[in-house]
């Protein structure tokens, strides 16, 4: 079996005999603190791929876990292939799994448990196979580790190789529970902060996906303004919320299909800092990061906007962000008090405001960006704009 070329840390066939005491403490310290030190998902299971792989000296370690909405068995990390589903109880691991053991088996083309369909579709042999379940905190299983084909001249996995991959399985499968529930909390905020955020936009009647667009917007833009992911992600899954403060708006002036008097408009204001007072008691990041938006996302580069009529570099590059996109989506869809604007006309507004309401800078990168916001545009259009063309959904 030879090294993959594509991956720098796959060891190497050995004539040698196994991993001595020491190689294996040393393997086993290295990753679990790099494991301990990591919050992502997938970079835990590359770890703990990694981990198992170096420690018995295997071609190929996979990390399963259990999809139990689907009743599959996925892996994200597999060494030479990409992800992988198979039906929950299929297969040498899904049978591991579905009886709490770890098997050790020589060859597995001689296993009537094996599924060689994996190997026809990748042209790889799998031939010796151990698989050890993860265990969680309430002893229940949350996947397994699958280590295929031995480097040393043998080409066997032997009964000390399954001791060892239990171990690394103990001392990586706690790590594993942690960070999924980490990112099962992450995703339960996501999905709260865009239903909040719907909410908000659904009680002014406005569009469909105008939430979903202006968060797309936002994540494009904060990308070309030079935003790390991280926080270009993190503006993506607030910005549904910086209308938020609309909730505590009336009904009547919300919906109104006229023009605001200047006492209604002054009631519509107050949504700003009602979204503000709202969420910036948290203290999570994201909900922080929301309360900025709600706040100045209506402030403008001259300072004419409100709540506090700030200008400049003073109003936070979010609220800048958000401010463009909310208006360029506004613009373009059809709502209560008006119709949709053509593009054209919509561009030449946001370029005539560059130095009033706009940030110059972030118009520029606007511009630049269109095509991408456009497909984005496109990809999430409203139900009533595909009935206007097509006359049925």
């Amino acid at each position: 079996m030879n090294k993959d070329p594509n991956d720098a840390d796959a060891p190497a066939r050995s004539t040698s005999n196994e991993r001595s005491p020491e190689e294996l403490l040393r393997i086993i310290f290295d990753y679990t603190a790099k494991i301990g030190r990591e919050r992502s998902l997938s970079s835990v299971l590359l770890l703990m791929a990694n981990m198992g792989r170096e420690m018995i000296l295997a071609d190929r370690c996979t990390v399963w876990l259990i999809d139990y909405a689907n009743q599959e068995l996925f892996t994200t990390v597999a060494h030479g292939v990409n992800e992988i589903r198979v039906p929950l109880g299929s297969g040498i691991v899904g049978h591991s799994i579905a009886i709490g053991e770890s098997l050790l088996i020589e060859d597995a083309y001689r296993d009537p448990r094996h599924n060689a369909e994996n190997d026809r579709r990748t042209g790889y042999r799998t031939q010796s196979v151990i698989t050890v379940p993860f265990v969680g905190n309430d002893g229940s299983i949350i996947g397994a580790y699958q280590a295929i084909n031995k480097l040393t001249a043998s080409g066997v996995f032997t009964g000390q190789d399954l001791e060892q991959l239990k171990l690394a399985a103990a001392y990586a499968g706690k790590s594993l529970e942690s960070v999924m529930l980490q990112e099962e909390i992450q995703a339960t905020q996501r999905e709260i902060i865009y239903t909040m955020g719907q909410i908000g936009e659904s009680r002014s009647k406005e569009t469909g996906y105008h939430v979903k667009r202006v968060s797309e917007y936002s994540y494009v833009l904060a990308l070309a303004c030079g935003l790390s992911v991280e926080e270009a992600e993190q503006l993506k899954i607030v910005s549904p919320m910086h209308d938020i403060g609309k909730v505590a708006i009336p009904d009547a002036i919300l919906q109104k299909p006229g023009k605001l008097t200047a006492e209604e408009y002054e009631l519509m204001k107050q949504h700003t800092d009602i979204g503000y007072q709202l969420l910036k008691a948290s203290g999570r990041q994201l909900l922080k990061t929301a309360a900025i938006i709600a706040y100045e996302h209506h402030e403008k580069w001259d300072g004419s906007g409100y709540p506090r009529g700030i200008r400049g570099e003073a109003i936070h590059l979010y609220g800048r962000i958000t401010a463009i996109a909310d208006v360029f989506d506004a613009l373009g869809s059809k709502r209560v008090y008006k119709r949709a604007w053509e593009l054209g006309r919509i561009l030449e507004l946001i370029r005539e405001e560059s130095g009033r309401h706009f940030d110059p800078q972030l118009v520029r990168i606007f511009m630049e960006q269109l095509p991408k916001l456009l497909e984005i545009r496109e990809r999430y259009r409203d139900e009533h704009d595909l009935t206007n063309e097509t006359g049925h959904l």
